[in-house]
Order: C-alpha cells, then sequence, then structure tokens
C-alpha cells in the first residue's frame, strides 16, 4: 500500500481513539423544550443549512427541504431519484453510472472527466463527498434532504460554486424497533431491505440498515458477431449495509460512529441513435448490417430512440464499491459559556472498473476491458473538520476549520478492434479523398477514391487496411490533491427584527498529477505522417497520378493546408498518436483563494421575512486527466497531432445576488417562499466531447438570473392532506466574449479544422431549462378504526433545453413532465402496510445526455452534416411494482 494513504489510515485511527477516549466531560444535550410545549407545524421544520439547527423559516438561503415520508412516497433512494422534487435540479448519468453530474440553476460540472470537481457538493452525515458519483448510492433511512441553491462557500466542507445537497440520516434511538421491505416490479425488480435499531444501555444504541436491490435491464442490445453476449443494459444488482453506534457518556458529549459499504455490480451504459448519418452505411457494409440501425439515404435520418435498442458488441460491465467509517463528537464546552465543539473524522474509499463500447455500435472498432489494469478510477480520502459554535443574546458565532487529503487514481485505455482501420479507411475515401476531388475537378483532374487503404500506407509509410487490433493506448494518472480551509460564519441580532450574518472562508489547494502515457502495441497508421504530414500528402497524391507540384500554387497551399492536417487527424487521434507513447508527465497546482457570504434577513413581523445576500464562492481548477492534443501544444490551442503537457485548468468563481421572502400563513400550516437571484461565473470550467476527445475550456462568463418560488400547505380543514410545489425560472447564457479557435466560426479566419464549440457564445447553455416546476400531493385518511389508507403523486415539468455541451441542434431535448405515483393500504398503527408504485407513470420520454457519435464525426462539423450520426443516454421507462412494509 502506498506509503501516504497508510500514514492517513494512522492519522484517522488515531483520531477516532483520540476523541473516543479523551471526551469525557459533560455534554450537548438535545433540545428539546419547543418541540415539547409549541405545537409542531410547517413553521417548525428545521434545517442546517448554516450548520445549526434552526427553523427553515428563519434562514436567509433558497433551500428546498425533503423530510423521510416524501422521500418514501417518491421511491427517493438516491440523488439521482430525488430531482423529480426540486425545480432547477437536474442530474444525469452518462457512460455508466459512476459518472453522475447534478446541475442546479442550470449551473453544475460539464463532462464526464473526475479531474473536475463537482460544482454542486454532495454531504451526507456531515462528510463531503468528492464527486457526485460518489455519494450516488442506496441512502438508506433518511431523517431529510436538504438542496441548497447558489454557491455555498463558507461551511460546507470543501468549495461549491453552485449550491449543495445535504443529506441527514436518521441517528439511533434508545427505543428498540425493527422495520422490513419486500418490493417486487416489472423488469424483473425485486428488492429487500431491513434495519434495526437498539440500545445497549441508557447511554449507548445503535442501528443497523442493509438493502439488496437486483432488475433486469430496460434497454435491448444487440450485439452484433459479439464477443458480448448480454442482451440487455441498465440492469441492476447492489446491496449496502450501514451500521451506526451512539454513545453518550455524559450531558456534555455525544459520540456517534458510522460505517458503511455499498457494492454495485451491472452493466451500463449503452447509448441510442438519436439522428443517423451516413457513416451507418460504412459500419454496416463491415458489420453484414448488423452494426446499427439499417436506414436508407438521404441523411440525415432521425432515430428511433425511444424504442430502447442498443447497438454494442462489447461489454458495458461496472463494478463500483464504495466504503467508508466516520465520527462525529459533539462537546458542549461548559468553560466557553455553553459553546460546542464539533469534530467530524472520515475516512472514505471509492473505485470503479468500467468496460465501455466506445463507438457505441456493434462494430467492433474501440473499446475497453472491464478491467482494473486498463479501467480503473479510486478516490481514498481523508478528512476532518472541526467547528466551535456558540450563542449570545446578540451573536451566533461559528469558527471553523476543514482539512482533506485525497489521493485519485485511474487507469484509461483504448482498445483496437479488427474493423477500426478499414472503418477509417473508408472515411478517408468518404471525407478527405471526396474532398480532393471536388477541389480538383474544376482544374479537370480526376481523383480516384478507390481504394483509400493504399493511400493511407503511402502517407504512413507501413500497411493501413490491415486489421489491426489490440491496446492502443494505456494511460496511468495520479493525483494527490490536499485542501485546508478555515472559516467563519456569525449572525449578529442587530435588532429584535434585523439579523446580519457575515461568513468568510480561506481556502489553500494543493495537487500534484503524474501522468504515464503508452501505446503498448504501437501507434496503429500514425508513424512517419507525424514527421511531415504535408510532404507525405503530396508523396501519396503523386503516385496516385496527381502531381502536386505542378498545381497552382493556391491550389497547392489549399490542398496542403486542408487535406494533410486532415489526413493527419485522421491517423494520429489521441489513442493512436505516437506522440504519446512514453512520456511522462509531472505537474503541479496551487491556490490561496478567499470566499464567503453577507447576509441581511429583516422580520417584518412573526410571518414575514425578507433577505438579501451577497456571496462569492470557488470551486477549485484542475488538471484534464485525458490525452490531449492540439496544433501547437497547448490547451488553447486549435485540433492538432502535437501533444498537451499542460493540461491545467483555472478555479472557477462566482458572485451570486439573491433577494428572498419567506412567508408563513394560516397558522403555520402554509408557506410561501420566493427568491430572485443573479449568479455571475467568471473561469466557468466546461468539458466537451467533441467526438474524439474531451477537451476542458475556461469560459470566461456565464450568468445565471431568475427566480425561484416554492410552497408547502397542510390544509388545515383537510387532516391528512399534503401539498409541495416549486416553480423556477431561470435564464443561463454562455458570455459572448469567448476566445479561442474552437469558439469561431467553422471555416472563418483562425479557425482551420476548428469551430466545434462555435454556437456556445451568447447561447443558452445545455441543461439549463428556463422553466421548471414541481408538485406533490399526499393525502392519508383513516379506513375504520384500525387501517389508514395513503395516497401521493408527484411530478416534475422541464422546458426544452439542450443536452450537448457544443449545443448541436440534433442534441435539443423538448419540454417533458415525469410523474411518480403510490397508494398505499395499512394498519393503523404502522406495523403494516401494502403500496403499489410506480415511477415514470406517463412513461415520458426524454434524453439525458447527447453527444456525438464517436470516430462519425471527425470532421468539422458544419451545419446539417450528413455524415455525422449523434447519440444520446435516455431517461428510464415507466416502472411499477408493489412493495410490503413491515415495522415493529
Amino acid at each position: 500500500m502506498d506509503s501516504r494513504k497508510l500514514q492517513r489510515r494512522h492519522l484517522a485511527r488515531a483520531v477516532f481513539v483520540a476523541l473516543a477516549t479523551t471526551v469525557a466531560a459533560p455534554v450537548l444535550a438535545q433540545s428539546t423544550t419547543s418541540s415539547d410545549e409549541s405545537p409542531t407545524t410547517l413553521a417548525t421544520m428545521t434545517v442546517t443549512a448554516q450548520k445549526r439547527e434552526e427553523a427553515i423559516q428563519d434562514v436567509p438561503i433558497s433551500v428546498t427541504v425533503l423530510d423521510e415520508r416524501l422521500v418514501q412516497d417518491m421511491g427517493v433512494r438516491d440523488i439521482k431519484d430525488m430531482q423529480i422534487l426540486v425545480p432547477g435540479l437536474t442530474v444525469t448519468s452518462t457512460q455508466n453510472e459512476a459518472i453522475t453530474t447534478a446541475r442546479i440553476r442550470g449551473i453544475g460540472t460539464v463532462g464526464d472527466n473526475v479531474g473536475l470537481e463537482s460544482s454542486v457538493g454532495v454531504v451526507i452525515d456531515g462528510v463531503y463527498r468528492p464527486r457526485n458519483s460518489v455519494g450516488f448510492g442506496d441512502l438508506g433511512q433518511i431523517e431529510r434532504i436538504e438542496v441548497l441553491k447558489g454557491p455555498q462557500g463558507t461551511v460546507f466542507g470543501k468549495n461549491t460554486s453552485a449550491g449543495v445537497i445535504n443529506v441527514v440520516t436518521r441517528r439511533p434511538s434508545y427505543a428498540q424497533s425493527a422495520e422490513g421491505e419486500i418490493t417486487a416490479g416489472n423488469y424483473g425488480a425485486l428488492g429487500v431491505s431491513g434495519a434495526y435499531n437498539d440500545a445497549f444501555s441508557d447511554s449507548a444504541a445503535f442501528s443497523v440498515y442493509a438493502a439488496k436491490r437486483k432488475r433486469d435491464g430496460w434497454m435491448d442490445v444487440r450485439t452484433g458477431n459479439g464477443p458480448r453476449t448480454e442482451t440487455d443494459d441498465y440492469d441492476q444488482n447492489f446491496h449496502t449495509l450501514r451500521g451506526k453506534l451512539l454513545f453518550e457518556p455524559g450531558d456534555a458529549v455525544d459520540i456517534l460512529f458510522s460505517a458503511d459499504y455499498t457494492s454495485r455490480e451491472e452493466n451500463c451504459c449503452t447509448a441510442v441513435h438519436t439522428t443517423i448519418g451516413q457513416t451507418s452505411q460504412v459500419i454496416n457494409a463491415l458489420t453484414g448490417g448488423q452494426g446499427m440501425e439499417v436506414v436508407s439515404p438521404p441523411f440525415p435520418v432521425a432515430g428511433d430512440p425511444f424504442a430502447r435498442v442498443a447497438y454494442s458488441n462489447r461489454s458495458t460491465e461496472q463494478d463500483i464499491k464504495e466504503k467508508g467509517v466516520s465520527a462525529e463528537v459533539n462537546w458542549e464546552l461548559g468553560a466557553m459559556g455553553g459553546a460546542t465543539l464539533t469534530s467530524i473524522t472520515a475516512q472514505r474509499e471509492w473505485e470503479a472498473i468500467n468496460g465501455l463500447d466506445y463507438d457505441f455500435t456493434a462494430a467492433d472498432i474501440l473499446y475497453r476491458n472491464a478491467d482494473k489494469n486498463e479501467s480503473y478510477t479510486g478516490f481514498d480520502t481523508f478528512s476532518q473538520e472541526f467547528r466551535l459554535t456558540g450563542a449570545t443574546d446578540r451573536l451566533d458565532w461559528m469558527v471553523g476549520l476543514f482539512y482533506s487529503d485525497e489521493e485519485l487514481d485511474r487507469n484509461e485505455s483504448y482498445r483496437v478492434g479488427p474493423q477500426y482501420e478499414p472503418y477509417l479507411s473508408t472515411l478517408v475515401g468518404q471525407q478527405v479523398l471526396g474532398g480532393l476531388a471536388a477541389q480538383l475537378a474544376p482544374l479537370g483532374i480526376t481523383v480516384n477514391q478507390a481504394n483509400p487503404a493504399t493511400f493511407l500506407s503511402q502517407v504512413s509509410g507501413r500497411p493501413f487496411g490491415t486489421n489491426f487490433a489490440g491496446l492502443g493506448a494505456l494511460d496511468r494518472h495520479q493525483q494527490s490533491s490536499k485542501s485546508l480551509a478555515v472559516f467563519t460564519n456569525n449572525t449578529w441580532h442587530a435588532t429584535d427584527q434585523l439579523d446580519l450574518t457575515l461568513g468568510l472562508r480561506y481556502t489553500r489547494e494543493e495537487k500534484d498529477l503524474l501522468s504515464n502515457y503508452s501505446n503498448p502495441n504501437g501507434s496503429l497508421g500514425c508513424g512517419s505522417v507525424l514527421a511531415n504530414p504535408a510532404g507525405r500528402v503530396a508523396a501519396a497524391l503523386t503516385a496516385r497520378g496527381v502531381p502536386i507540384a505542378a498545381l497552382p500554387p493556391a491550389v497547392q497551399q489549399q490542398i496542403l493546408g486542408s487535406v494533410a492536417p486532415q489526413v493527419a487527424g485522421f491517423m494520429c487521434l489521441p489513442w493512436a498518436n505516437a506522440l504519446h507513447n512514453g512520456r511522462v508527465v509531472d505537474q503541479s497546482r496551487e491556490e490561496k483563494e478567499w470566499s464567503g457570504t453577507l447576509k441581511a434577513a429583516y422580520r417584518f413581523n412573526d410571518n414575514i421575512m425578507a433577505y438579501g445576500s451577497a456571496a462569492r464562492g470557488y470551486k477549485g481548477g484542475g488538471f484534464n486527466l485525458d490525452r490531449v492534443q492540439s496544433s501547437n501544444g497547448l490547451s488553447s490551442g486549435g485540433s492538432g497531432i502535437t501533444p498537451v503537457d499542460d493540461t491545467s485548468f483555472p478555479g472557477e468563481f462566482v458572485d451570486s445576488y439573491e433577494l428572498g421572502t419567506k412567508t408563513t400563513w394560516a397558522g403555520g400550516s402554509l408557506l410561501l417562499n420566493a427568491a430572485l437571484f443573479h449568479q455571475t461565473y467568471d473561469d466557468f470550467q466546461l468539458n466537451s466531447f467533441l467526438g474524439t476527445s474531451f477537451v476542458v475550456r475556461s469560459i470566461p462568463e456565464v450568468v445565471s438570473r431568475g427566480i425561484d418560488t416554492e410552497i408547502l400547505w397542510q390544509p388545515q380543514g383537510v387532516q391528512g392532506l399534503m401539498l409541495q410545489g416549486g416553480l423556477m425560472y431561470a435564464d443561463t447564457k454562455y458570455g459572448d466574449d469567448i476566445q479561442g479557435p474552437d469558439f469561431l466560426q467553422p471555416g472563418s479566419p483562425g479557425a482551420p479544422g476548428g469551430g466545434a464549440l462555435y454556437k456556445l457564445p451568447g447561447a443558452t447553455m445545455s441543461f439549463a431549462p428556463r422553466w421548471s416546476g414541481s408538485a406533490s400531493v399526499t393525502y392519508e385518511w383513516d379506513v375504520g378504526d384500525a387501517l389508514v389508507a395513503r395516497f401521493n403523486v408527484g411530478a416534475k415539468y422541464t422546458s426544452d433545453y439542450n443536452t450537448g455541451s457544443d449545443l448541436d441542434v440534433e442534441k435539443e431535448q423538448d419540454a417533458f413532465t415525469v410523474v411518480n405515483a403510490r397508494v398505499g393500504f395499512g394498519a393503523s398503527s404502522g406495523r403494516w402496510m401494502v403500496e403499489l408504485w410506480a415511477t415514470n407513470l406517463t412513461d415520458a420520454e426524454y434524453i439525458q445526455v447527447g453527444f456525438d457519435g464517436p470516430l462519425q464525426a471527425v470532421g468539422t462539423p458544419q451545419p446539417n452534416q450528413p455524415l455525422n450520426t449523434y447519440n444520446g443516454f435516455p431517461g428510464a421507462p415507466r416502472m411499477y411494482g408493489a412493495t410490503l412494509r413491515l415495522r415493529y
């Protein structure tokens, strides 16, 4: 084991022991005065949005709270399920379930690269999770979930620039109880879970939760000639185990130990074809019509993505493991006037192994095995947080320190199938030689487009089209990241009506990355073309009867300026580029940044509070953990074949302003809240897939502005009825002034072969619907003296938006609505209940993420390009079933 990991584990254990053995004074007991003496209403709901328990209507933050029962009614098991309950929240997955991205108000981390930190942070029981995907799993017994909107740059672990999903799970209690659940549904779904809670003594209690869930896949897969044998995808097979141990050795101390383990061994994720281009003819010619949908020209042709048929001849097996331990200690320091010291120590490990068919067809072109040596992403994270909080009549104060030490390991590989070279050879005939013929035809010169492999062989100086297959690229990245922050958050009760809050945080981030690149089986067809692409192309043309020296100088320049780079681009794609082989690159960066917030809240009376806030948010910079190449060896360069050593990108910043009001009506049974927001992001981190590779670009400016509203209503005249909803309008756009060849119109000066992101300047951002709204209705009523019935329906509306980071029109998603419903019947005592449920009840059809078909959009993108094929990851179809709940 790495010595640094071993040292951190020893440190974690030492802190656990120290906290458990040295804290022996009498401590903090949970306050129950208000709950014992006052009636419980919606207005008395508490949140910990400022790391202290406060009534939701007193917190000057736009926050959506989901309680345990609502989460259960809507079938929420992880953060992806909960988006149906939160306007402005979008959670998507792409090529595997380990890549999950949350967005709030149209803002989130864009792209599949783990080198980018999350714009929306996930915190579970006070422990910050390093990426959204690391917090993706069965959450177990939930007490509540808080979705904090806007930058939270003060008190939640590491900085987040768009928001925080704060998950609070149920603590052990001293009452003995047991709960069980059995669920069965369509697609062969079967799940069981159970929980047990008990006390060792009057000062120690524990709880255990376990779950096992299985389901067949809902995507049919055409495997072509294999070797894949699985004929469905998006199945489910995971289990989880969580345990908690609570000690309260005195009136002033409580210590909570937690441990959890989750395993997912599934097949995910194939993609469907949304638009079929001319490349489909090449693929089907190579596979005898089994590579993808067979369609007739003219191209492009609309695909049928919601037939839910995917094409993949290689495995999409995934194996995800997550485990961790934590210790939370709360110690009331009587000597400091009742101040409370909180310590949260955590050690977490997460790893994912994912197979992938890179070309998303049944042709054997490019793939990755589900093997740890070739496909592995792993996090090993130690974190420590200390908070000291206290209160006087006029001041609620807090100071704290947060430290994290994260080790990230990534193995990335590309295996080349036997149809790779024949496929590229044919594309050269279609794109390069076809374009060359069109250029020379006015001069009366004919170029034979037949047998393009010969042309490529002449260019590369080696046989091409020989059905080469093997491990084309194998890269290893090791990143070490250390973060240290000190922070304070203080509320001054200036008058009985006016509160002023100041939060400030200073963060120091250090990241070191060591990357080793290799091409174990050679460079495929790249070879000597790298040394002199223009000369090699000229020689190949001469050999084909086109003496380039005899052509007019302007034509020579046009051919060598466009054809030669295009040929080199085809033959020297990142995984086949010999210039990467043997490279060892060591990078490091350090950031020292301030962030914080200033809030003013004025309470006009007991029922109306208004607030204004200004916040500075920050998300750390990092490194692109992919092969990067460009025209000039710089990340900012256009398309090219020169490897880039400096793959770093700067931190992301946001200045956020919010005006809001929180109002309480009908004796606390009706809450109406609203907030106006304006957020300006600098150096927004955009990671975009352009058909052959991922590129990271820093966008100078992104602006998100709009209004966020929420209603919670528990009508006093109708016992058992509860309504919850919200509506958000968000206008989220890129700035107009974005520099670089990727953002220029294709074919314009300075953008030869570039312009892939030319649609971004001034446009609405991807995954940023203008309107989103959610609503849920729950009604529970007595049936006789001993029985109860319960009904819940919830829906989420999302207006149209683009699902592609390059905003291609083929990636547009129309407005859609997802509806979940549940009806139950059981004992009034809660001992048992039978429920019928459905998710996506109306079988809404929508695409989560759209993207260019890999290797099917190799040339410069053009409007309505008939060559290109586009793919998408669809949302899940309708699912339904029944659940039996038992409680003792």
